[in-house]
């Protein structure tokens, strides 16, 4: 007996952060929540907004639809340890369903209300959280004729209209960007890095960079409001967001050189945008890197040597074209004798990255945040108002013509390595990079 019930104790903290914060499943009924075209009649501006958002788009997305069909579901029916991801990743993605217990939803081919995403009627409707640090789908929500708003003067003619202090504040986003493993680690930590940053000491907020304030009305019939919340949620899938978000500033130890001296390079990079890590959320599969380059006066490139620096892990955030992880995805689509795909996709080799890596209980690099037992080797990413400092090195050829040469140091981001994209057959737009920013210095070549 007391064998069984430590084996059952053991269970049931191994599955805790997903049964403390799955109370809301099954709870109501699909017609428990109006939909989203709904709230159009009245609320046309900020229903447009919002369809062009991620949120409607949160389990349509052809990233999300793969990741969870063909890699959490399956996972999680073979595999007990993981069993929970079945709806835990549902609660974010497709809140209607698992509030409702369709669990697992039909695809989005099928077109069921699970398609609705995360609409106007899950965030009016939550109250609160059962945690005081949310995480892993931890919200309380209460649909019905009262909707929870961030102003205490908002009427409607067609609901109730309540105030909710929760819905301004950090802490209802907290609910699905952070997120723990069923190994116990955490796997999204946007809120926490925002929670221990300057910003959240100055009271700047989530809803004040992803919901920009501008005039405009709330409804139709609604008063003209100086800083209505707009709800286009823009983030790191929309690359006008990522341009200029990290600032890079280059510098050389000389003006002049001559063909077979070195020059040496320093490039500063300085996160003065953004309020958590670059790059945060599902930073597991996440690509941030700087390739530095010198191009001579004939149009030829050489790429800088990068000066490593020798901290713990720092092999993972040096790109390396021989590397190949991600191993878990093979084996959960029965893929025989999957050797994974390369570590770092298609990136030249020995450029820095910014990452965060992820590690199965096998000791693997993976994108399967659900699958992490270990994330704590290395984190290289920016922290808010942090700057990262990367040397270079560069022998100048001994048969360079004199002229002037332009050093460029260039920041891309993607969304996932492009191998893996191309694995899954992903549009090359969810893993083409994006060019967050770039810096340029010209030294002259002399004889």
């Amino acid at each position: 007996m007391r064998r069984w019930r430590a084996v059952l104790l053991g269970l049931f903290f191994a599955l805790a952060p997903f049964i403390a914060q799955g109370a809301e499943m099954g709870k109501f009924q699909y017609e428990d929540f109006k939909s989203p075209e709904r709230c159009r009649t009245c609320h046309k501006e900020i229903y447009q907004e919002w369809r062009q958002s991620l949120m409607s788009q949160s389990f349509t997305h052809h990233w999300d639809d793969v990741e969870y069909f063909k890699l959490a579901l399956p996972h999680a029916l073979k595999l007990d340890k993981v069993a929970e991801v079945k709806g835990g990743c549902i609660a974010c993605h497709a809140p209607l369903a698992f509030l409702t217990g369709d669990i697992p939803p039909k695809t989005p081919a099928a077109g069921t209300r699970a398609n609705e995403g995360v609409s106007c009627e899950i965030c009016h409707s939550i109250t609160g959280s059962t945690e005081k640090e949310p995480f892993n789908f931890s919200y309380t929500i209460k649909p019905g004729k009262v909707k929870f708003g961030p102003r205490k003067d908002g009427r409607s003619s067609f609901h109730g209209v309540e105030y909710s202090e929760f819905i301004k504040s950090p802490e209802l986003c907290a609910t699905c960007h952070d997120e723990q493993s069923p190994y116990g680690a955490w796997v999204k930590e946007t809120y926490r890095e925002w929670n221990s940053g300057p910003y959240a000491r100055e009271g700047a907020r989530c809803q004040d960079c992803h919901m920009y304030r501008a005039p405009g009305k709330v409804a139709r019939s609604g008063k003209l409001r100086s800083d209505m919340a707009h709800h286009a949620f823009h983030g790191a899938h929309f690359p006008n967001k990522m341009g200029g978000a990290v600032d890079i500033a280059l510098y050389a130890d000389v003006n002049q050189a001559s063909p077979g001296s070195s020059v040496k390079v320093r490039a500063e990079l300085f996160n003065g945008k953004v309020g958590h890590y670059m790059p945060s959320g599902s930073c597991e599969e996440r690509m941030l890197w700087l390739e530095m380059a010198a191009i001579d006066a004939e149009g030829k490139t050489y790429y800088l040597t990068l000066n490593k620096k020798g901290f713990k892990g720092e092999e993972y955030t040096i790109s390396d074209g021989k590397a190949f992880a991600y191993q878990a995805m093979g084996e959960i689509m029965g893929v025989k004798e999957f050797g994974g795909v390369k570590r770092d996709g298609d990136i030249p080799d020995g450029v820095r990255i910014f990452r965060r890596p992820f590690f199965d209980p096998k000791g693997r690099m993976t994108i399967c945040q659900w699958y992490t037992a270990e994330n704590s080797i290395v984190d290289y990413r920016i922290g808010p108002r942090e700057t990262k400092i990367e040397t270079y090195s560069w022998d100048i050829p001994q048969d360079m013509s004199p002229g002037h040469v332009k050093i460029t140091a260039t920041l891309y981001y993607s969304l996932v390595p492009s191998s893996v994209g191309e694995f899954l057959e992903l549009m090359p737009s969810e893993y083409a990079p994006v060019k967050v920013n770039t810096a340029t210095l010209d030294i002259e070549v002399i004889k």
